[in-house]
């Protein structure tokens, strides 16, 4: 069976030299000039954004980042432009999903303040030496700079809610009213195929009706340009016979496309721009430091795939577009790969282009801007033309597009086709096919038993969601160096949240008691987790390299190398094609730094102008200046930036250093993402995608800017979390990883696989209102989404994870939508509710691969976990409604009448991103 092709309705295009779908088409074919540079190679800076007409609090307007506002526009835009200003866009089951790769401008603004503060104290302590001021006087110094500094980056008690990538589709949701899942991704240069291949998986299973898809890329701050050129790969440039695939400068850019199944699309009354028959990814996992692709077989695999998903022989594609980087190693092995695929094809018969000789290089954007290329040009049935850099061997098959023509129909009947092909720094190679919408189908085609071997197809069950095997897990948490050890900490019923190290938190500069700051926190209580200091047994990194990773890097490789270990997996991992999503913050804590040391002459710039420093004369002020550079700013070697700084980095160094052929993607949806990530490899699963994916989340909160700025929005408890508790007054930080090895269950089946539990159904919802309260509503139609993909009703789950930030606001609109939901019905049993983050403190991104990690327990050992540092219930909670219950102590779960035992983990997030998952026993036996 082939899947349901897949409709543009909607385009929306943000780039130096287009605004809006009409003009990146006037732009594509606008007759190019001999030798000249990409011409809408630049910036967005100069875009302006009604942000009031968002309807967004003017509180909040000011610590936006600039990719927020630009992505409203550009969605703005799609909408618009798919009619949809003029009529309503059924809103609850619409998907939100953004793309995007390195930091925004707010994170980069918010690390230099919490660097700056130390370059402060640091400050104070050379005028000290230099000029003999008194400890006062350098006590007033270090308060006149930090001030100083934040009037100069800006600052705001938002400013953790703003820095979020995830809050970018957050804002979207609540700026259009749109209900459906939202999630923020990258993958590197494939980012925008990782985030179609999600949506189409989602459109498919029927869990969504329309997805906003939005990619972009801004060049926030020094660090990217500094990372690639140390990497070799800023200013090389492929030649001769490799062009199309001369290097254009990288640029900015934005897109959205608004997508439908196109039964859907055409039953709404949609203009059809086009349709996306087929998106396949392919990844070969190589040791060592990150690199295109280079593998022709590799780009061969992908393409074959491609087209045997739709059944489209190799002629019948008429154009390819190549949206890879224009990396010389790349471009050459896309080429060859291009020429292999083509190779019965008649001389000239099929057209090569790439939108790099119109925009650069857009990286995360890069696939969207190909796809819209695509769209546009097969609705206009025109082929764009490209410069002179478009330059390839005469006498095969590929010929390039000089000047625009006219796109004629095949020869042979049918619709016109278009490839579209890229590849990423990561290691993955990818492939869309997609044909003009209205034609006729010609009868050719591959066979049925070739897109089952190729795709996997057969083993997917088409009588509604299959189940999810979990055949591996593990997890590292504060005191718990395995996920042994997490659950025998639970069991013991003993926090670990406590003062945070002093190397890790200067109280000197940042803990302030009692009270509320834009650059201090009120709390240094936390739940540590030591970062590695070398890579696991039987892997081998060089000691530079190791060196160079981010700290979440290093705490999920271990947590890999514990999952595959305990699975008995020797290097090169589960056979077949894969997924590694991991969810984690997008804008990992390395890549801040090292732009922080790039940015040391802000700092000065403020020093300069302090009224301390002014009473120097020149000279005295540039000796004092260099002294604390020398003392803050260390020497940075930016040969494996790129590797320790790129957030899907985290995922990609499991995937290559285990050798895995799995697609490595990084997850954000706020304190859900390990959800979004289980979510999105579930949907993968089930599609047929995948053979196997490893998926959950990591971060490491525990540190000076994360607790200083959710202080400043006063998140934080005072002393310690206490879920559902009377007393409580916020969440702890807690470090946190865990990891979930995951197969279709009649494939774990058929290989032997030990099966800990069932994931059966994934519901998400965005309450669509506000980014910081919760709402009872949206969390409910998460749950109840849940529970529509599974044949069994909420008085059938014992035990709830629940999120239970320990806020008196979240943990009462919590419970109340859990009795909206699981007290609808009359239940045999109290509901069990429990909260990992009374003993591990609140993980983020980590703290649903947490509550999944003590539910599995929970099941697996047949123990209902236990809370811990309850004193006295809260009586805002209404229990009785549920009717539920919290345990202070572990206790027996007895088998409910011989059916398997069921438990549900809830996760939110900020930007009222809701997730809710059912877990299910394995009794043992097939189901």
């Amino acid at each position: 069976m082939i899947p349901e092709a897949i409709a543009v309705v909607g385009i929306g295009a943000l780039y130096p030299a287009a605004r809006g779908a009409e003009q990146y088409w006037r732009l594509l074919t606008a007759p190019a000039t001999d030798g000249a540079p990409a011409p809408a190679a630049g910036g967005l800076g100069d875009i302006e954004v009604d942000v009031a007409g968002f309807g967004i609090p003017p509180a909040q307007t000011g610590t936006m980042s600039r990719m927020q506002l630009l992505a409203l526009e550009a969605a703005r835009q799609c909408l618009q432009d798919a009619g949809y200003d003029r009529r309503p866009l059924p809103s609850d089951r619409v998907d939100v999903t953004v793309g995007t790769c390195f930091g925004l401008d707010r994170q980069y603004a918010n690390a230099l303040r919490i660097e700056g503060a130390r370059y402060a104290v640091e400050l104070g302590r050379t005028l000290a030496e230099h000029g003999g001021h008194a400890s006062d006087a350098n006590a007033d110094t270090t308060e006149e700079f930090r001030a100083a500094l934040i009037g100069r980056l800006g600052a705001s008690p938002h400013d953790r809610v703003s820095e979020l990538v995830s809050s970018i589709p957050a804002r979207v949701a609540s700026a259009f009213k749109l209900r459906g899942r939202t999630l923020a991704l990258e993958s590197a240069d494939v980012t925008s195929y990782v985030g179609l291949a999600y949506a189409m998986d989602s459109l498919r299973a029927g869990t969504s009706d329309a997805v906003l898809l939005i990619t972009g890329q801004r060049h926030e701050g020094p660090f990217v340009a500094r990372a690639f050129a140390a990497k070799g790969l800023g200013q090389e440039e492929a030649t001769g016979a490799a062009a199309p695939y001369d290097t254009g400068p990288f640029s900015e850019g934005v897109g959205a496309l608004l997508l439908k199944r196109l039964s859907s699309a055409e039953q709404d009354g949609d203009r059809v721009y086009a349709t996306v028959r087929s998106c396949v990814l392919r990844h070969e996992g190589r040791p060592g430091a990150f690199r295109y692709p280079d593998r022709d077989g590799l780009w061969e695999e992908a393409a074959v795939a491609g087209r045997t998903t739709c059944a489209a022989a190799a002629e019948a594609v008429q154009y390819v577009e190549a949206a890879g980087s224009g990396v010389a190693g790349e471009s050459h092995a896309e080429q060859r790969a291009l020429t292999a695929s083509f190779t019965g094809a008649a001389p000239g018969s099929v057209a090569v282009g790439s939108v790099r000789d119109r925009l650069g290089h857009t990286l995360a954007n890069a696939g969207l801007a190909g796809l819209s290329k695509i769209a546009l040009a097969l609705h206009h049935r025109r082929l764009p033309g490209g410069g002179t850099r478009s330059r390839i061997p005469h006498g095969g098959a590929l010929r390039t597009v000089p000047g625009t023509e006219d796109w004629p129909a095949p020869s042979g009947g049918g619709p016109r086709r278009a490839a579209l092909v890229g590849s990423s720094l990561t290691g993955t190679v990818a492939h869309v096919v997609m044909e003009e919408y209205g034609a006729p189908h010609s009868g050719g085609g591959a066979s049925a038993e070739g897109l089952r071997a190729v795709t996997g197809a057969g083993t997917v069950s088409r009588d509604g969601p299959i189940p999810i095997a979990v055949v591996g897990f593990a997890g590292r948490f504060a005191g718990c160096p395995d996920a042994e050890a997490f659950w025998a900490r639970t069991l013991a019923g003993h926090s670990m949240v406590g003062p945070v190290p002093d190397d890790v938190f200067d109280r000197s500069i940042f803990y302030a008691p009692g009270a509320l700051s834009l650059d201090r926190s009120y709390t240094d209580q936390g739940a540590f987790v030591p970062v590695p200091d070398g890579p696991p047994p039987g892997l081998r990194l060089p000691p530079s390299r190791y060196a160079a990773l981010d700290a979440a890097q290093r705490v999920a490789l271990d947590v890999a190398a514990e999952l595959f270990a305990r699975r008995g997996y020797a290097p090169g991992g589960p056979p077949g094609s894969g997924l590694v999503a991991v969810g984690s913050n997008l804008g990992l804590h390395n890549e801040r730094r090292l732009n922080s040391l790039l940015c040391v002459d802000v700092l000065e710039q403020v020093a300069d102008g302090l009224d301390t420093l002014g009473a120097l004369s020149a000279r005295a002020r540039r000796e004092v200046l260099r002294l604390v550079r020398d003392r803050t700013v260390a020497d940075a070697d930016f040969t494996h930036a790129l590797d320790g700084c790129l957030a899907s980095g985290v995922a990609a160094l499991i995937a290559n250093e285990f050798a895995l052929d799995a697609v490595p993607v990084a997850v954000e949806a706020a304190c859900a993402s390990s959800l979004a990530a289980l979510d999105l490899a579930v949907g993968r699963l089930r599609s047929g995608a995948v053979d196997y994916a490893v998926a959950g989340g990591v971060e490491l909160p525990c540190n000076a800017r994360d607790m200083v700025l959710c202080s400043s929005l006063s998140l934080l408890s005072h002393g310690r979390i206490t879920p559902f508790d009377e007393a409580a007054d916020g969440f702890s930080p807690g470090d946190g990883c865990a990891l979930f090895l995951l197969k279709r269950y009649d494939d774990a089946l058929r290989d032997g696989d030990p099966i800990h539990g069932l994931l059966r159904g994934i519901g998400a919802s965005n309450d669509a209102r506000s980014l910081i309260a919760p709402d009872i509503t949206g969390q409910a139609s998460a749950m109840l989404q849940a529970f529509d993909q599974v044949e069994f009703e909420p008085s059938d789950v014992d035990y709830l994870e629940a999120h239970g930030t320990g806020t008196r606001v979240g943990d009462r609109v919590e419970i109340a939508a859990v009795a909206l939901v699981y007290g609808a019905v009359p239940r045999r049993r109290p509901l069990d509710i429990g909260s990992a983050k009374s003993f591990f403190g609140h993980t983020f991104a980590a703290a649903g691969g947490a509550g999944l990690l003590r539910a599995l327990h929970a099941v697996r050992t047949a123990t209902v976990p236990p809370n811990t540092g309850l004193r006295t219930l809260s009586p805002e909670l209404a229990l009785d409604r549920v009717p539920g219950r919290i345990r202070t102590g572990a206790a027996p779960w007895e088998a409910p009448d011989g059916r398997p035992r069921r438990a549900a983990v809830s996760s939110f997030g900020t930007g009222g991103i809701n997730y809710h998952l059912l877990l299910e026993e394995y009794q043992g036996r097939p189901r």
